[in-house]
């Protein structure tokens, strides 16, 4: 049989060195993971997990990828923030979170690993929901942001809330659809968050079922249109998950396009 794509969910992983609070909220914190190999250390990589900005899913299941991604070279911070279905979770925490968690890790990530966090704003890399905040953090905060990989991203919460992605996911976050708190999509949605303000590389497999391709492509197109054209690379064959597992044939061409973001500065 196929190996059930899901697994990396719950596949183990190290541990991290160290979790570092970037508020005081229990879940204002980041695991952060050294940098392996004898030579300098990489860019400071932010991992954003996804889950729908539901509480059940938690920063744990981006271990693999975190770990996979430190052995690359690179100091990596697993970002936690507030979720939907807790309390303070969804608007406005879940996204402010992420902005304040972005902002203050370069710091914190130094403080805790002397001497493997370069300077300079880390690249953000975030999956599904995360590559939503991701998105939102790069326009808010350009200047905190470095670049951002966007993996099958809810790039577009107007379709998403259309489609009626995992059952209402993005009503949940915001309270509402587009009609009802219309304001909320013009500051958290990232295709209303256009021209893109910080370097950014979209990868979608065209086999995924619970973020349509479609999502992405519209959003590049936005971006294209704003005259700040983001990159999309679409997967063949690729479904939701193969882009956070280092065991998927996907993985090759994700740890490429982070090459082509780190090599553009």
């Amino acid at each position: 049989m196929p190996a059930d794509p899901r697994a990396v969910l719950t596949r183990p992983a190290p541990a991290p060195e160290v979790t570092v609070a970037y508020g005081s909220h229990p879940d204002q914190v980041a695991d952060l993971r050294r940098p392996a190999g004898p030579g300098p250390a990489g860019r400071l990589l932010v991992v954003v997990h996804g889950g729908f900005w539901r509480a059940e899913y938690d920063r744990t299941h981006t271990g693999p990828l975190a770990a996979a991604l430190a052995a690359l070279g690179h100091p990596v911070a697993q970002l936690e923030y507030r979720r939907t279905g807790q309390p303070d979770g969804g608007w406005p925490h879940t996204l402010t979170d992420v902005l304040a968690g972005v902002a203050a890790l370069p710091a914190l990530a130094a403080d805790a690993l002397p001497g493997l966090v370069p300077p300079g704003p880390p690249i953000l890399i975030g999956h599904s929901a995360g590559g939503q905040l991701a998105l939102y953090a790069a326009a808010h905060a350009p200047q905190a942001v470095g670049g951002v990989l966007a993996l099958a991203p809810v790039a577009d919460l107007a379709e998403a809330y259309r489609l009626d992605l995992d059952a209402g996911a993005v009503a949940a976050l915001l309270g509402g659809g587009p009609d009802d708190v219309p304001d909320r999509y013009r500051t958290s949605d990232p295709r209303s968050l256009v021209p893109a303000r910080a370097r950014t590389v979209v990868m979608h497999g065209t086999e995924d079922r619970q973020v349509p391709l479609s999502i992405s492509r519209r959003y590049v197109a936005a971006t294209a249109a704003a005259g700040t054209p983001a990159t999309l690379v679409e997967l063949q064959g690729c479904e939701h998950f193969g882009l956070i597992d280092p065991e998927s044939a996907a993985w090759p061409q994700v740890t490429a396009a982070l090459r082509s973001l780190l090599d553009d500065h």
